[in-house]
């Protein structure tokens, strides 16, 4: 474990309104703040999850930020519009939409991606109304959403754990799209295959937590992201540690329009 008590970074998206922190979430945001997270993006997953993610907001103003969204894989007519109303009326309380997008590892019926892709476009359309950025689910999708997007000539895009090709990166990145990094940089060939082609200007980190972690079979938390990735980012990278804090801090600031100075 490396500690790096100079270092101060955002975590750009994580779930701590997961059912796998209802005992501890408030010893697990304080261990962020200590070990040098100044900004927590959570996610809030529909209309489960929604009253949580503000609820954390609350408790740690200008700490914990929030977006809302829906996982694609999440068909259900009444989940969808009822998302939508929420990401409307709670519109002061998110700094963006998503997570949204495509998954094509868990749907497969040609028909449910058809639906699926209109939704992530009425997603888009969205978050172009309300002037808000996006956050991008595309598992085993990557290349289908970057299109998507593109199409739809989408603007501050965030692309959450990329799984895809590094040429699609790069696609991305020529779109102006930002891509966070998971924690689970540390061992995932293909994170570290990503990071390879992916100018720091375009980068943000993100732990995913709970999922996603650096230790297989652990419970993944924001500070993981100073305790491991940040210090495996900068070895790929051959740069400083503070070097990939700074860009990857400065990027989510002006992504999220977060009212922080750094």
């Amino acid at each position: 474990m490396i500690i790096l008590s100079y270092i101060k970074v955002i975590d750009a998206h994580c779930h701590l309104d997961d059912d796998a922190y209802s005992t501890d979430v408030r010893t697990v945001i304080e261990k962020a703040k200590m070990k040098g997270i100044i900004a927590i993006i959570n996610c809030s997953l529909g209309p489960n999850y929604i009253p949580r993610g503000i609820a954390l907001k609350e408790a740690y103003p200008n700490f914990i930020f929030l977006t809302f969204g829906l996982m694609p894989y999440e068909l259900d007519e009444k989940l969808f519009t009822e998302t939508i109303r929420l990401i409307k009326k709670y519109k002061e309380h998110i700094v963006g939409i998503g997570e949204v997008g495509l998954d094509y590892y868990w749907i497969r019926d040609h028909e449910k991606r058809k639906i699926m892709i209109e939704r992530f476009r009425e997603f888009i359309h969205l978050a172009q109304a309300m002037k808000l950025p996006l956050v991008i689910h595309s598992r085993s999708a990557g290349k289908y959403a970057i299109s998507v997007l593109i199409e739809e000539n989408a603007r501050n895009v965030l692309m959450h754990s990329f799984d895809g090709a590094s040429s699609w990166v790069m696609r991305g990145v020529e779109a102006g799209f930002y891509f966070s990094v998971p924690t689970s940089v540390v061992y995932s060939t293909q994170k570290q295959r990503m990071l390879s082609v992916l100018p720091l200007e375009n980068t943000l980190l993100e732990s995913d937590s709970p999922v996603l972690s650096p230790i297989k079979g652990e419970r993944n938390e924001p500070s993981n992201i100073i305790e491991y990735s940040l210090p495996k980012i900068a070895e790929l990278k051959k740069v400083d540690v503070s070097v990939i804090a700074e860009e990857t801090t400065k990027n989510a600031i002006k992504l999220f329009n977060l009212p922080i100075s750094y």
